[in-house]
């Protein structure tokens, strides 16, 4: 059975998208399993801050529901901090509901396409997760990623990037746009359509190729795409715009429309165009319980712990191996790093 698919326009820790949550988890039999990926916002230094801050906010807004939160510090391909590492991904195997928001859409792509952790979010997808991807995640999986960073504050031309394509599976073209209406810019300066400004937006649509539907997501609004009923549904205190370039259509809050009205939808099976190495992941994975993974803290004292050791600072890294040995976790170096195994 595949899971629902929700995506916010902003407002991931408003009340608006605490209401999206809640309503993604309340059938839950057993306590949620929350899978948050830092890869959005790898690229800045206090990534784990911005990730631990939407978990500490679901730990607080779902406690009616005990969630067990898990933040995946997937950063940046060729480190510890890979979303080709295994250990680090772990939680995404027993996870209820996986969540991406806010960052960069490009880094996130460059990180994420054709990686372990994009594979196996695909395949859980498939198997009943839900996937909630707020502000930069919305655009990063689209099929085109609108360039918001390298446009609005570098200044570089008008220009199109492919994003993570998600909806190809289903045979779906969709791109989104969240902070559809946005209005920071007051009279002066158009900061709608995700900061660009419409005019600048109209221009970068003209160069997508035919046949693509967008997805404008308005400020605190999401739209749940639910595959059992093959509905969607609009949640939030304004709307969704839908533009397939023959028509716009605007749907309020609480609106409901088929799924068909965002193309013909196809099926994939469990494991189409999955990696083998992801499905390997998966089939292995132990069925009773989550394998142990380090917390977020952890994973910062072990990221200290290399670059001191690559200062050749071993009073430091003898101390941070301490450090981390304290939360239960021993350090083992190799030739290819280091690797936290979990104390007996």
């Amino acid at each position: 059975m595949l899971g629902k698919i929700a995506f916010l326009g902003s407002g991931e820790t408003s009340l608006a998208g605490g209401r999206i949550f809640e309503s993604l988890v309340k059938d839950l039999d057993h306590p949620p399993q929350i899978a948050i990926m830092e890869t959005t916002a790898g690229f800045e230094l206090n990534s784990s801050l911005v990730a631990q801050k939407v978990g500490d906010y679901l730990s607080k807004r779902l406690q009616n529901y005990a969630p067990q939160i898990h933040i995946i510090p997937a950063r940046k391909r060729g480190t510890d901090f890979s979303p080709d590492n295994a250990e680090i991904l772990a939680p995404l195997l027993s996870a209820d509901l996986i969540f991406m928001g806010p960052g960069s859409p490009t880094y996130a792509v460059r990180q994420l396409k054709n990686t372990l952790a994009w594979d196996i979010i695909r395949a859980r997808h498939r198997r009943g997760t839900t996937l909630v991807f707020a502000s930069a995640a919305t655009i990063a999986v689209g099929a085109y990623a609108l360039p918001v960073y390298e446009i609005f504050k570098v200044g570089e031309d008008i220009h199109v990037k492919k994003g993570l394509n998600l909806f190809a599976d289903f045979g779906l073209a969709l791109s989104f746009i969240p902070h559809w209406n946005n209005a920071e810019g007051g009279a002066d300066v158009d900061t709608s359509r995700c900061f660009v400004g419409r005019e600048r937006f109209d221009i970068w649509r003209t160069q997508l190729p035919p046949k693509q539907t967008i997805i404008g997501l308005d400020e605190h609004t999401g739209i749940i795409l639910d595959f059992e009923t093959q509905k969607c549904r609009i949640s939030g205190v304004s709307s969704v715009t839908i533009c397939d370039g023959k028509e716009t259509k605007i749907y309020p809050a609480k609106a409901e429309f088929e799924m068909d009205e965002l193309g013909t939808l196809k099926t994939p099976s469990l494991d189409e165009d999955i990696s083998p190495t992801a499905l390997n992941f998966i089939r292995n994975a132990p069925d009773s319980e989550l394998a142990p993974v380090p917390s977020a803290k952890v994973m910062k004292l072990a990221e200290s712990r290399q670059k001191a050791r690559a200062e050749k600072d071993f009073a430091e890294s003898d101390r941070l191996r301490d450090k981390i040995a304290s939360f239960g976790w021993d350090v083992q170096d190799s030739s290819d790093g280091q690797k936290l195994v979990k104390a007996s």
